[in-house]
């Protein structure tokens, strides 16, 4: 049998550089808040063709507004008049305000003079406040599905202790979406509402998966009393294992695929989606079968070994009798 927890120290390195590596992204690059995040526009106007270059585009349009014009060339399915796709040229100009009418008739007969363009597709304004509430309601579904979060599993799990299987579970979560959160710094995606959806995804994913490891914890628990804390720890993690990397191969196969297929076609959305997603899947089953029970087994000993010394300190104060 693998034991497991003789690595226990190693289990919390690579999550240690991942973390490392996005402080240092975000120090770096800083945040890259979209427009829902944040306010501003977002403007996608039809081009007559693919030939134009998206970044000549954004420079030109943010010399001509004095602001930040972010450029981003995809293409669109179904369109009114039937065709297979049409070229899309989608712009994010972030603002404390949305753009007036002026800058977007003035963004438009440029784009129509200059590079031949047909029409706005799609427009959307989004007000600094109301990006600020989008932030604060996604921020207080996260602390209210961890509070409840840690209420179950502390429920669930009171044969071995509920409230330390509930805060390593809590624990390893927050590494999941900490190292999600650092796949947007280092690769600079933008943070938008898919974040939070993102987020409440793997903490569902995980959890299920760490429930899983905790279940084998309880029930050889009960059949193997002779077994040490560690031993114990191997054990279940050791049967839990097979079933998360299967789970796991399984989940990524789909989205995996719907990341390859929004890359050939140039949907960024789901790409934005998706690729934190398959990070998040990973960290998940990686915390569930090594940052959770790993501080569980830590959380027991340390109350064993006080338990002990308590012992030893009450039995040299007992009185000696004659």
């Amino acid at each position: 049998m693998i034991d497991f927890m003789k690595y226990k120290k190693y289990f919390f390195l690579l999550p240690l550089v991942i973390i490392l590596a996005g402080i240092i992204g975000l120090v770096v690059n800083g945040l890259n808040y979209d427009i829902q995040f944040q306010g501003g526009t977002i403007i996608q106007i039809e081009m007559s063709d693919s030939n134009f270059d998206a970044n000549e585009i954004g420079i030109k349009l943010g010399d001509m507004l004095n602001k930040k014009v972010s450029p981003q060339k995809i293409q669109a399915y179904n369109p009114e008049e039937g065709a297979e796709s049409i070229n899309i040229l989608m712009l994010k100009i972030p603002g404390n305000e949305a753009l007036e009418d002026e800058e977007i008739n003035s963004i438009i007969e440029t784009l129509k003079k200059d590079y031949n363009a047909k029409r706005i597709y799609q427009m959307q304004s989004v007000q600094p406040f109301i990006a600020n509430e989008i932030k604060q309601k996604g921020i207080k579904a996260v602390l209210v599905a961890s509070i409840l979060i840690i209420l179950y599993v502390w429920w669930r799990f009171s044969a071995i202790s509920g409230l330390p299987a509930a805060l390593t579970a809590m624990v390893a979560l927050l590494h999941d979406v900490i190292v999600m959160f650092c796949a947007y710094t280092i690769f600079q995606i933008p943070l938008n509402e898919s974040f939070i959806a993102a987020v409440l995804t793997i903490l569902g994913y995980s959890l299920n998966n760490t429930i899983i490891v905790y279940d084998r914890i309880r029930e050889n628990s009960r059949k193997m009393h002779k077994m040490s804390v560690d031993e114990l720890v191997s054990f279940s993690v050791k049967q839990s294992f097979n079933r998360a990397i299967n789970t796991l191969i399984t989940t990524l196969l789909a989205i995996v695929t719907v990341y390859v297929f929004a890359s050939i076609n140039n949907i960024q959305s789901i790409k934005e989606f998706a690729f934190p997603l398959i990070i998040g899947l990973v960290g998940g089953t990686y915390s569930s079968l090594f940052i959770a029970p790993t501080l569980w087994m830590m959380w027991k000993q340390r109350e064993l070994k006080g338990r002990i010394v308590a012992k030893q300190a009450k039995t040299k104060a007992k009185p000696k009798t004659r």
